[in-house]
């Protein structure tokens, strides 16, 4: 058998398969030079809100190029449905999101599909990648639906549909590989180590965050409830770019005061070694505070944590295998609840963290525009805290950015959102919602857009619970109406009277003004809460077509679709 020197830049996959490969081809074994036979169709469509799908897409039809293969790659948005039923190999690559929704781009397509229009599939191939997060009740429920319609409509599986959780490259690699290994078996594929998205020419990305000095961090509510800090980090010499539209992903630290109450309540020596996500050992206090998720718990959790325990409430609740009983036990519980409330006998630290998850980035909207402010890169961040089940609670990020993140430079990476982009021309008026923590994105494309000298008008609708504490940027806004940057400016302040005000409501009263805009050619965008508020706006705009564009309910949900594909309505919603 050959072999390789040991310098050989290769992983030990790697030169297994090669060193293979060459023997074969010494002793003169039949080795395939090219691949055999016609090139295999195929056809990938893929529903995305964030990039993710879009990005695992690009990659597929890269691999795909490689072997025995014609792909081609379609915007679910931009797929003509009349091709379905003559597709040999349908590969389809979808997020869910909001309460088991499909991304904006999907969503006409998946209506289409569950709906009785769909035709029979008989002859189609297909196969289901479906991208979602297990913290949600409805983790990839688009997907799910997207495979279960098209095999009751008597597509075949080429594949089982493989379910991804926030970390999906080894998923990916799993399942595209299972694609090639069925419809071209002759091509043989060198093993590869697994990409990741949002990767730089300077290699920073997701799973090589570059360390980012904080520049400023301050609260920017006057008093009153709500928290939201303004924060300013330096990209120098990071080689990251990002355009406005773009987020920002941030690795957070979890509150060691609560590693340090689990600690102290695990039932084995805590000071050891421990496995970490990325492959190597750390220390298990470090690896709770850094490395692995303690802010979270679900079905999944639970279940595990309770074949460790001898909890009858949570044997109970297993047994009964109930969603419901689920959401509401996880609700406000994190696992220093499992380990205090439902002891588990675990052996040591490493079987531990084998049922922990990996502490995961957030991705937050971008604030600023890089042409404004070279290097740095902004984030207009909503602190979360609350009270449950005795104890005080915070979202993980948020509280890290305001609690414990001094002297700290924590990992960042830009995440690509090519779904929320400027219109190519500066003469297109915008429409902005985005009450809240939503306004982030349209600072800076208020930046973007006085600095390029766009000349379309802007129109951003805010809305926070009271103008005294919670009117954020404030002196900028004010700033950019002076300048004629900002052509208007309606506030909704929802607690400062009796009756309830809130961003679709000002769509309703400013109705014949919006329509206006939008018959001039104005692009609609909206940022923010997707379960309540991003869906009242979205009614609102609907009422406005059938009220002030004397349009049927039919045609004003046509007319917003039109919008849609258009580019002309684009949502970046959480």
């Amino acid at each position: 058998m050959i072999r390789l020197p040991d310098d050989a830049p290769f992983t030990p996959e790697q030169r297994a398969w090669l060193q293979d490969f060459l023997s074969k081809a010494l002793a003169g074994a039949a080795i395939p030079s090219a691949p055999a036979g016609p090139a295999v169709p195929a056809t990938i469509l893929w529903g995305s809100q964030t990039g993710n799908a879009e990005g695992l897409a690009r990659k597929l039809i890269k691999r795909l190029k490689k072997g025995n293969f014609e792909p081609e790659s379609f915007d679910m948005a931009d797929y003509d449905r009349e091709r379905l039923p003559k597709e040999k190999n349908l590969l389809i690559i979808t997020s869910t999101y909001g309460d088991g929704e499909p991304p904006d781009n999907a969503a006409d397509l998946y209506e289409w599909i569950l709906s009785d229009e769909a035709p029979q599939l008989e002859g189609v191939s297909y196969t289901v990648l479906a991208l979602g997060d297990s913290g949600y009740p409805d983790f990839c429920k688009c997907g799910i639906d997207f495979d279960e319609r098209l095999a009751a409509l008597g597509a075949k599986r080429i594949v089982d549909r493989v379910d991804c959780d926030v970390d999906f490259d080894a998923e990916f690699k799993q399942w595209s590989e299972g694609i090639i290994a069925e419809l071209a078996p002759e091509v043989q594929v060198m093993p590869g180590p697994v990409d990741a998205l949002d990767q730089t020419d300077d290699g920073y990305s997701k799973k090589h965050p570059f360390p980012s000095p904080i520049l400023k961090n301050y609260n920017l509510n006057t008093g009153g409830a709500k928290e939201t800090h303004h924060v300013e980090l330096s990209l120098e010499g990071s080689g990251l770019e990002y355009q406005v539209g773009d987020a920002l992903g941030l690795v957070p630290a979890n509150p060691p005061e609560v590693v340090d109450e689990i600690l102290a309540n695990l039932p084995f020596n805590t000071d050891t070694e421990v496995p970490l996500p990325d492959g190597s050992e750390g220390p298990l206090r470090e690896a709770l505070i850094r490395h692995y998720d303690i802010g979270t718990i679900n079905k999944s959790m639970i279940q595990k944590w309770q074949e460790r325990s001898g909890s009858p409430y949570l044997r109970a609740l297993v047994e009964a295998d109930d969603r419901k009983a689920y959401e509401d036990f996880s609700w406000g519980r994190d696992l220093i609840d499992l380990v205090c409330d439902h002891p588990a006998d675990f052996s040591d630290g490493e079987d531990f963290v084998g049922i922990l998850k990996k502490l995961q980035p957030r991705l937050y909207s971008i604030a600023s525009s890089p042409n404004a402010h070279p290097g740095e890169v902004h984030l207009c961040v909503g602190i979360v805290r609350y009270e449950s089940h005795g104890r005080s609670r915070g979202g993980i990020c948020s509280t890290y950015l305001s609690d414990r993140s001094e002297g700290e430079n924590p990992g960042v990476f830009v995440h690509s959102n090519k779904a929320f982009r400027l219109p190519e021309s500066g003469d297109t008026p915008l429409i902005m919602v985005g009450p809240g923590t939503g306004i982030a994105p349209f600072r800076a494309f208020l930046e973007e857009r006085k600095i390029s000298g766009a000349k379309g008008g802007n129109w951003l609708l805010f809305g926070n619970p009271h103008r005294e504490s919670d009117f954020l940027y404030e002196d900028e806004l004010t700033a950019f109406q002076k300048e004629g940057v900002l052509q208007r400016l309606d506030l909704a302040w929802s607690r400062d009277q009796k009756e309830k005000v809130y961003v679709q409501h000002l769509m309703l009263q400013n109705g014949a003004e919006l329509w206006k805009w939008l018959q001039d050619g104005a692009a609609f965008y909206v940022c923010g809460d997707a379960s309540r508020m991003a869906k009242d706006v979205d009614a609102a705009l609907h009422s406005v077509a059938e009220e002030h564009g004397g349009m049927s309910a039919d045609e004003a949900v046509e007319f917003v679709k039109q919008l849609k594909k258009d580019k002309r309505y684009q949502r970046d919603v959480y």
